[in-house]
């Protein structure tokens, strides 16, 4: 069946707001460490903050996606990027640790609102081209994420930190204009099937191959995280700018964008497992070239930093079209499962890794986090060969 034009344009407007709430996602990482000068406090702290923060929004994506697959209306995607255009920007300013965690934790809750009934929204208005339409979701998210380190940098760097709430306005606009023309889907002939919440949890944790799919998720997202939050504060620790740091950081993010956008393609060629495989099990040597140049060669250990981005991200796609495949009638709740519940399970362990990082520094410490993932590709021996393979 076709796409018809009015769901072209719900897609469209989708992605617009999918990479808008993402860039303001992508705020705080590369001016953190400056964050953390300005108003007093350590690298821990500061991996405690972003922690807390993806805890409290991320653990909780299912239980969003659980409303979301019931409700199917657009509540979440409305306020969701009303929160994180609000709250991150103002967290910027904040004068002390506990107003910096409140806006943090207000702004990425936005996240957790939007994140699963828009991935859900994508699927039911993709009528054809399902993982193309996945990519293309993922990359714009990734595109904005990638974004938001170099606009808030650049502000905070050439304006002050003073202006960057005024970035609010622009997530305001495209909420609105995203309500605006993406329909409500109780409006259309779909039949909303009300699930009960006990079973639609059991459903999803008792089913094997979800189980892997979220342990090949909590994988990826140990490693990009790692990177993503401890890097700046090496960078910093060499003298860098909040510039070169935004912008490695959206270079890091933009490979992961090119990685989504390809992710179906290369599935198709090569099937899922081996995406998979080489999604989790690449990020060790690229890694261990990382801590063995930054140092001596830093042009090598950016163009490698830059390579590790496209690698996290390369299984995305592939890993959530999976899980709603195998799931259909759970498609915001496996979602939620995927892209929000595996970040808040990393955010338990971040702290620790910080504090590691702290010890015995910081690149050792992400190279030896690499070897997580590449242990653990063992499960990937269990899922299906291909997407198309699952019934």
């Amino acid at each position: 069946m076709k796409t018809k034009p009015t769901d072209k344009r719900a897609l469209i407007w989708l992605n617009m707001a999918h990479m808008t709430n993402d860039a303001y996602a992508g705020f705080l990482n590369p001016i953190m460490p400056f964050l953390a000068a300005k108003i007093g406090f350590t690298m821990v702290i500061a991996t405690l903050i972003m922690s807390v923060a993806q805890v409290c929004a991320s653990m909780i994506q299912p239980i969003f996606g659980f409303f979301a697959d019931n409700i199917l209306k657009r509540v979440f995607i409305f306020w969701g990027l009303i929160f994180g255009s609000l709250f991150i920007p103002l967290g910027t300013n904040a004068p002390n640790v506990l107003l910096l965690t409140i806006c943090v934790i207000l702004g990425n809750l936005g996240g957790s609102f939007f994140h699963p009934q828009a991935l859900g929204f994508i699927s039911r208005f993709s009528k054809d081209k399902f993982v193309h339409n996945m990519g293309i979701f993922i990359t714009a998210g990734t595109l904005g994420f990638s974004l938001g380190p170099i606009i808030s940098a650049t502000v905070a760097q050439n304006l002050g930190f003073d202006k960057i709430p005024y970035l609010s306005i622009v997530g305001i606009v495209v909420a609105l204009l995203m309500f605006k023309f993406v329909p409500k889907i109780s409006g259309t002939n779909i039949k909303i099937k009300h699930k009960e919440f006990k079973k639609s949890f059991s459903d999803i944790l008792s089913n094997k191959n979800m189980l892997i799919l979220i342990n090949v998720s909590i994988m990826k997202t140990l490693i990009s995280n790692s990177c993503t939050i401890l890097l700046p504060f090496l960078w910093k620790n060499m003298g860098y700018s909040p510039s070169y740091i935004g912008t490695a950081l959206f270079f890091f993010l933009l490979a992961g964008g090119a990685a989504s956008f390809l992710s179906g393609t290369i599935e198709q060629k090569i099937g899922a497992k081996k995406v998979f495989y080489f999604s989790l099990i690449a990020t060790l040597p690229l890694s261990g070239i990382f801590l063995s140049t930054y140092q001596t060669h830093p042009k090598i250990a950016f163009i490698t930093f830059i390579s590790m981005g496209f690698v996290t991200m390369l299984a995305q796609p592939v890993m959530l079209v999976m899980a709603q495949r195998i799931l259909p009638e759970y498609k915001s709740i496996v979602s939620g499962f995927i892209n929000g519940f595996s970040w808040g399970i990393v955010a338990v362990v971040l702290t620790l890794v910080g504090l590691c990082a702290q010890t015995f520094g910081i690149a050792k410490v992400i190279f030896i986090v690499a070897f997580i993932p590449a242990i653990f590709s063992y499960l990937v021996r269990y899922l299906p060969e291909k997407i198309e393979e699952i019934a």
